[in-house]
């Protein structure tokens, strides 16, 4: 995992569309400068504070630098500005 992300991803490996669409992301420009936190497998600390496994599988999440957490639209607004395509 990147050391000092930009932001965080939380994602649903077991959803068929979350990861085709994750994997975009992850191929574009700018995709190393942030952590890509499959929900589905990974350790319930690696979701850090406020956010639990039953949330994050049920709707996107974005954590940014300073530590702040959006969900839904706001999320995917978080991801866009930080990948330029």
């Amino acid at each position: 995992m990147n050391p000092d992300p930009a932001c965080t991803v939380y994602y649903d490996s077991a959803c068929p569309v979350c990861r085709r669409e994750i994997a975009h992301y992850r191929r574009l420009r700018g995709a190393e400068s942030v952590a890509w936190v499959d929900a589905a497998t990974c350790d319930e600390g690696a979701l850090g504070s406020g956010l639990d496994r039953s949330r994050a599988l049920a709707r996107f999440h974005v954590r940014d630098a300073d530590g702040a957490l959006v969900s839904g639209a706001q999320a995917f607004v978080a991801v866009w500005r930080r990948l330029p395509a």
